[in-house]
């Protein structure tokens, strides 16, 4: 039975009646809008039992290799460590009863093996060192995801910023144009984000794909002196680091995911609110990937609203809250813990999701984002030539000195917004800047694309650390 039809019947198999999703991330309507199905896959309750099995079986031949349970037991293990021999809806019932699903899913697997040879099978471990390796192996397939999309945005960033490299737009401080800066240069201080995103996930790996065996009280006591050769031998079959020393209630690395993921879809969130302010009306300067009905209002025909934007918005938003539930669980109580760890098994899989919504969402926004060069261009001359005024008090300071061509420039500035007069003419006409400067000589302070700073050179030097 498929994921996919077995997923139509599980209600039934529960001995429940059908119902209708009741979540955002499980809504037949909206869930692939904030999520993806790869990622809710990784997370689902096949994938997470598959996962209790795979340790079981890694275990197995582990300490069969070792000689701490016969061969014969390990075959038998082996071969039965297959999600779809279990009974999930025994597996529900049993877990409500226990609190937990390893016990259950191992008790199933017990039975399925011939001649009590299952009774082999979970030697010397503990239901968290299940449940902790489990979560590792589902966030493996988590980041493989993530650095997926990642790559993609980064390349989309690129490919932005060597473009527009030297596109002209007003830069803007307190929603206030500041000073021109270039689209390309906008898009590469993003790039530069998602190439250190690139590296923290890079370093992050080697800290958080660590496995967990520690019996108990994460001691191995019940195995003896054969305790970290079983756990060298396990980790070796399960692909992950090996723990210095156990880490059940120390959960540094968990929450050190979360945040990474915080601050992936922190950006994210950044270039939607961008994005959203440039689609203004008023503005217009970029659009969203248009298709036909995208965007559209119940009631105003012209409208062409935001939508991935607004997605990414509150999904970067609940990440960051769930972040903190994440970092809350850190708090726990001795070597096993009262609570702390559940609020993982609820926290963790709803920010692997919405990351993977939000970053699927950034990932069709800035591949398909529209550039209006045009009104760029426009816009910097909507102050009559007053985003210049940094670049003629500059130019002018050499000679007046800094401090009198300010004042100066101030004035006239002031007599720009009451006259609605172009700055270029004020300037032109003032006979104290007259001594000082030509007429063209003020034309080429005024113009946006002779104060661009380093811009270009700043591009360049995000898209050669590229690959780095």
């Amino acid at each position: 039975m498929t994921p996919q039809n077995y997923a139509k019947v599980r209600p039934q198999l529960c001995g429940q009646e059908t119902q209708m999703p009741s979540t955002i991330l499980d809504s037949a309507v909206f869930r692939d809008i904030f999520t993806t199905d790869k990622m809710r896959q990784v997370w689902s309750d096949e994938n997470r039992v598959q996962k209790y099995l795979d340790f079981e079986a890694a275990l197995a031949r582990a300490q069969a290799r070792l000689n701490i349970i016969p061969r014969e037991a390990c075959d038998e293990i082996v071969k039965h460590c297959d999600a779809k021999l279990i009974d999930m809806a025994k597996l529900k019932e049993a877990t409500e009863r226990i609190g937990y699903p390893v016990l259950p899913v191992v008790q199933q697997l017990v039975k399925l093996c011939k001649d009590g040879l299952g009774e082999w099978s979970h030697w010397g471990a503990t239901t968290q060192d299940i449940t902790d390796t489990a979560t590792v192996m589902q966030m493996r397939e988590a980041l493989a995801i993530v650095e997926g999309e990642i790559n993609a945005i980064a390349d989309a960033l690129a490919a932005l910023a060597k473009k527009y490299r030297d596109t002209p737009m007003a830069g803007r401080s307190n929603l206030q144009q500041a000073v021109p800066i270039t689209f390309g240069y906008k898009m590469a201080t993003l790039l530069g984000a998602f190439e250190r995103h690139k590296q923290r996930l890079k370093e992050l790996k080697a800290r958080v794909l660590v496995a967990e065996f520690g019996g108990a009280a994460g001691t191995l006591s019940s195995l003896g002196k054969d305790g970290l050769k079983v756990q060298e031998e396990l980790c070796k079959e399960l692909k992950l680091g090996q723990p210095a020393i156990s880490w059940h209630t120390v959960r540094d690395t968990i929450a050190e995911v979360g945040c990474f993921l915080g601050l992936v879809t922190g950006t994210c969130g950044k270039i939607a609110f961008d994005v959203k302010l440039m689609m203004q009306t008023e503005v217009e300067e970029v659009y969203e990937p248009f298709h036909p009905g995208r965007g559209s209002s119940s009631t105003m025909p012209q409208k062409r609203n935001p939508i991935s934007s607004v997605y990414i918005t509150a999904q970067s938003a609940m990440v960051k809250q769930l972040v903190a539930a994440l970092l809350e669980a850190m708090v726990e109580d001795h070597e096993r813990a009262t609570g702390p760890w559940e609020i993982e098994w609820i926290a963790l899989p709803e920010i692997f999701m919405l990351s993977a919504g939000a970053l699927a969402q950034t990932r069709f926004l800035v591949e398909g984002l529209q550039v209006n060069e045009k009104k760029m261009r426009e816009n910097l001359d909507i102050t009559k030539g007053l985003i210049m005024s940094e670049a003629v008090m500059m130019g002018l300071g050499a000679a007046m000195g800094r401090n009198r061509a300010h004042d100066v420039v101030y004035d006239i500035c002031r007599e720009v917004v009451k006259t609605g007069r172009p700055l270029i003419e004020l300037l032109a006409e003032d006979k104290e800047i007259g001594k000082h400067a030509t007429r063209k000589q003020l034309e080429q302070m005024v113009d946006p694309a002779n104060y661009l700073g380093v811009a270009g050179e700043m591009v360049d030097r995000v898209l050669a650390m590229r690959g780095k």
